[in-house]
């Protein structure tokens, strides 16, 4: 896939603001990159919890679209993620990797991972496929 097609003023206000840059982009695997800092924070002066979904929901979203292309849409149906690693700042990268794609329905994991390799959160999307 084109990243010009998801990267900058195409990936929409909410991904900008999340800060994410992909890298790769497919129906088998989806990279970005992103920067934690202040403006990911909870009151604790963590990323709150929200910003891992909303990026779980992105990878696996623009994954899914990617494998079905033009016969449909798709849709999150359900997003479960889990936190591993509290961060305040620093590079992060997350990969999403399907683990299920049928005719109706897809699953994505995506995990995001520290520069140290260290594992920060996981999660899964249930995507429905629409015609």
């Amino acid at each position: 896939m084109d990243l010009s097609l998801v990267n900058g003023d195409a990936a929409g206000p909410f991904v900008r603001h999340i800060g994410l840059e992909f890298t790769e982009v497919s129906g088998a695997k989806v990279v970005a990159r992103w920067t934690a800092g202040e403006r990911h924070h909870q009151p604790y002066g963590i990323v709150h919890g929200g910003v891992h979904a909303s990026v779980v929901e992105t990878l696996g979203s623009m994954g899914s679209a990617a494998w079905l292309g033009d016969k449909g849409k798709c849709v999150g149906v359900s997003n479960s993620t889990d936190f591993y690693r509290a961060v305040s700042e620093g590079e992060l990268v997350s990969t999403g990797t399907p683990i299920h794609q049928g005719r109706s329905q897809q699953v994505w994991v995506v995990e995001t991972r520290d520069t140290e390799g260290r594992l920060v959160s996981r999660g899964q999307l249930r995507v429905q496929n629409l015609a």
